[in-house]
């Protein structure tokens, strides 16, 4: 029977929660469950994987000394159960908005957070690096990974396994299992089955069996390990975790804290070697319209806990996402070559409205952005005209591949960068600052990004026809600008941006979609008195030095936008302008870009206007330029 009393409340960290019998455990859970429902509802956030770890973040907390015992969640989608818990609740509704709780796990907000998160599968590698060094120290505490299924299709969870294996160093990753079912729990017979092999007396009498057995003849000994593995594997299942070097525990219902709390006090007490727990949960665990929705919550905007319905704020004009998914869906209805590769984002980039009109060109690779990048160079080298798209954060795992597999052989591999720029909420784990300046230091490389959504579309099509060198258009997250947009894309001349406005005094000189910020600063300056050219670049690389040539002939001030970081589009520009010999006549230059810091979570009109990114911000780096205040010039214009 429930407590009238909400245990939730007396719990201000895990030190609580562990005086708590274990009888009490189920009603927190439940309590926990609400409270995170609610939480998200109010700030929006990933909901789904978090309430499929309810019971699981419970039992970890109880049965292990965290933070002594250290626990690592992978990617951290999961984690807000986790905060709750670790003496962040009273802050939970500040989650992802301005000043307020990461959406992730981070060092600099809890000592429960040991390693920061929010790109997958890197939770076995830091785990083996902590347990690694405690056995340097000569420290006795428990390591815990928690991965999901998802994020066990990258390769880095196998390189950190088959070298954990391969050390031999005590570490407990839990393999949570939410989607791939990869062998589901049979009912009490395979609660019992994980008990009693997680037990330390099977283990000890395992150790001992193998001791004896490894002074027997090889051949008996070779067909001994063979047959107890057979009779586990086919048992219980993991036979790929043993070969890896694991002792694999499982499957068990990561639901029932009756079975999850035995086997962890066994693992945790087992004192050996590197352990696998297969733990089966179920994505939106115990909120209707998350177990029914199809991505079970994955990500939600703030919602109504009754009816489960999403706020969702009225579009102006069609996302960039979706205009990419349109335009290169009718690009390939004409040419049979174009295809399209995505790392586990097929909504998340539009390929999934792809695949759905040519399944067969379609190809999600899993979280494996490395591999994604080479398949799509195999692919060109074959003939084809494949669109890798990713988020721009995520490329970033596949740089190597980039450089040595497509750049250096100049194979026409069209990267689609997606959410470019500030992604506001997820924080500088998402942010996508820094592609211009790691793709732009490649030879042939040709770099676009769209002002608005129907250069987008032009872009695209221009992409389609660059077969002897390498591609990438890069654009942010959210709605385009509201232009009218052309039924089709039609291509552009590589290396040559437009004029749109044209001044005397002043040169504003953009790249993507700040041209709208630096149009509106143009406006600003004029009503001071100063003419302003407004040029939009188009292009990176190559740059447009006729262009840029006669922006720092005819003006004294130059200024260059971007919503990139240090080293990117002005670093380009000023390359050029010195090669040019244009900086030894007077002309002042000022680059506009974001700060050289890891930029915080927030609204991204707030944080550009923090960068100086908006129109005012423009307007006050001309004034800088010139080294006058507004505040002077607006008064010489009244006098």
């Amino acid at each position: 029977m429930t407590s009238k009393t909400p245990l939730l409340d007396t719990i201000r960290n895990p030190e609580d929660l562990r005086r708590l019998p274990e009888t009490s455990l189920r009603q927190v859970a439940d309590e926990l469950r609400t409270e995170t429902i609610d939480a998200v509802s109010v700030t929006g956030g990933h909901l789904g994987a978090g309430l499929g770890v309810v019971e699981l973040t419970v039992a970890l907390h109880h049965v292990f000394e965290t933070p002594r015992d250290i626990l690592i969640w992978d990617v951290g989608h999961q984690a807000y159960p986790h905060k709750i818990l670790t003496g962040r609740r009273d802050r939970i509704r500040t989650l992802r908005q301005a000043g307020g709780l990461s959406g992730f796990t981070k060092r600099e907000e809890s000592p429960y957070d040991p390693f920061g998160a929010a790109h997958s599968s890197t939770s076995i590698s830091a785990a083996l690096g902590f347990a690694v060094g405690r056995d340097l120290k000569g420290a006795d505490n428990n390591v815990v990974a928690v991965i999901g299924d998802g994020s066990m299709s990258a390769g880095m969870a196998y390189e950190a396994m088959n070298n954990a294996g391969a050390l031999g160093s005590r570490l407990i990753v839990i393999l949570n299992d939410n989607d791939m079912s990869i062998a589901p729990p049979t009912g009490a017979m395979s609660a019992y089955l994980a008990r009693l092999v997680s037990s330390r007396t099977f283990m000890t009498l395992r150790d001992i069996g193998k001791g004896i057995v490894r002074h027997l003849p090889r051949f008996v000994e070779v067909g001994a390990k063979r047959a107890e593995e057979f009779a586990r594997g086919f048992a219980m299942g993991g036979t790929l975790f043993e070969e890896l070097g694991f002792y694999y525990v499982g499957p068990i219902d990561g639901h029932n804290l009756d079975h999850l709390l035995p086997v962890l006090k066994n693992v945790r007490d087992a004192g050996q070697g590197p352990i696998l727990i297969h733990v089966v949960t179920q994505k939106g665990k115990g909120y209707g319209p998350a177990e029914q929705s199809a991505d079970k919550y994955h990500g939600v905007n703030k919602f109504d806990v009754i009816t489960g319905k999403q706020a969702k704020p009225k579009a102006n004009a069609p996302s960039y996402t979706r205009v990419f998914a349109d335009t290169l869906v009718d690009e390939a209805s004409r040419d049979e070559r174009i295809v399209g590769v995505t790392a586990a984002m097929p909504s998340g980039t539009g390929l999934d409205l792809f695949g759905e009109a040519y399944p067969t060109r379609m190809f999600d690779v899993g979280i494996a952005e490395q591999h994604a990048v080479t398949f799509a160079a195999g692919l060109a080298a074959e003939g084809f005209r494949p669109y890798c798209a990713l988020y721009s954060t995520f490329l970033q795992r596949g740089y190597d591949q980039v450089v040595h597999d497509v750049a250096i052989q100049r194979l026409p591999v069209r990267f689609p960068i997606d959410r470019a720029g500030l992604v506001g909420a997820d924080g500088p784990t998402h942010a996508g600052s820094f592609d211009l300046a790691y793709l732009g230091c490649l030879p042939h490389f040709v770099i676009m990004a769209p002002a608005d959504e129907a250069e987008l579309r032009h872009m695209i099509a221009t992409s389609v026809t660059i077969d002897d060198a390498p591609s990438a258009f890069r654009y942010p997250r959210g709605e385009g600008v509201g232009v009218e947009m052309p039924v089709r894309g039609t291509p552009l001349e590589i290396g040559r941006g437009r004029v749109l406005r044209e001044g005397t005094t002043i040169a504003i000189l953009s790249l993507g979609t700040r041209l709208a910020a630096a149009l509106e600063a143009a406006e600003t300056l004029d009503g001071y008195g100063l003419s302003a050219t407004v040029a939009d670049a188009r292009f990176m690389k190559p740059l447009d030095r006729d262009l840029i040539r006669r922006l720092a002939r005819e003006h004294e001030v130059l200024v260059t936008v971007e919503e990139g970081s240090v080293g990117g589009f002005a670093s380009h520009v000023l390359h050029a302008l010195a090669e040019d010999g244009l900086l030894d006549r007077g002309l002042k230059v000022r680059p506009l870009c974001l700060p050289d810091v890891f930029i915080d979570q927030g609204s991204p009109e707030k944080l550009y206007a923090s960068a100086g990114l908006d129109a005012a911000g423009i307007v006050r780096k001309v004034f800088e330029a010139l080294g006058r205040s507004e505040a002077a010039v607006a008064a010489g214009l009244r006098a």
